[in-house]
Formats: structure tokens, C-alpha cells, sequence
């Protein structure tokens, strides 16, 4: 199968871009357009000027930041009701 590449995909949606990619945490808009914009999630630490944006580098980026026990980049803006299952459920489709 052949994998899509969200950068190029015309059918994607900038209402997507207001999540993390990464973590599914609501902290953007993350890009404008096509071009990263200068937000850093609160929550992971992704930041989409400096780190990779594709499929496989965000899967990638995920398993290390859970895989590390999830810390938050900003802990003082970490909900005290945080669930990180209910959260990587808000991450959209073509970044999962």
C-alpha cells in the first residue's frame, strides 16, 4: 500500500492542524497552510519548524515520547484531569 503524504494531500484539513500530530494535545495552529508555523506543543515538545513533519517521523516521534513516560514538555500547563489515552484519540486519522 502505498503510503500518502500529508504535506501534498489536497483533501486535508487545516482544522486538523490546531492538534499535535504528535500527541494529540489542542495547542496550535501548528501550521498555516502548508508552512509550520512557530507554535510548540505544549504537551510532547514538537515543534514543526525543526522537527520532521511526515508520517513515519511523527509515528516515530510518538513511540519515543510515550516510550519515555509521556513527560510534558511545559508541565505547568499540564491539565490536572490529563489522560493521555483520551488525548492520542483526538489525533487525527491521517496522522495515527
Amino acid at each position: 500500500m502505498e503510503e500518502i503524504d500529508p504535506l501534498k494531500n489536497p483533501n486535508r484539513s487545516n482544522d486538523d492542524e490546531e492538534l499535535c500530530r504528535v500527541c494529540g494535545y489542542a495547542a496550535g495552529p501548528f501550521f498555516e497552510g502548508t508552512w509550520p508555523s512557530s507554535a510548540i506543543c505544549s504537551c510532547c515538545g514538537w515543534d514543526p519548524q525543526t522537527q520532521p513533519a511526515g508520517l513515519d517521523a511523527t509515528r516515530e516521534l510518538r513511540g519515543y515520547w510515550i516510550g519515555h513516560g509521556a513527560q510534558w514538555h511545559s508541565p505547568k500547563e499540564q491539565p490536572g484531569n490529563w489522560d493521555l489515552y483520551a488525548q492520542i484519540q483526538d489525533i487525527p486519522e491521517l496522522w495515527r
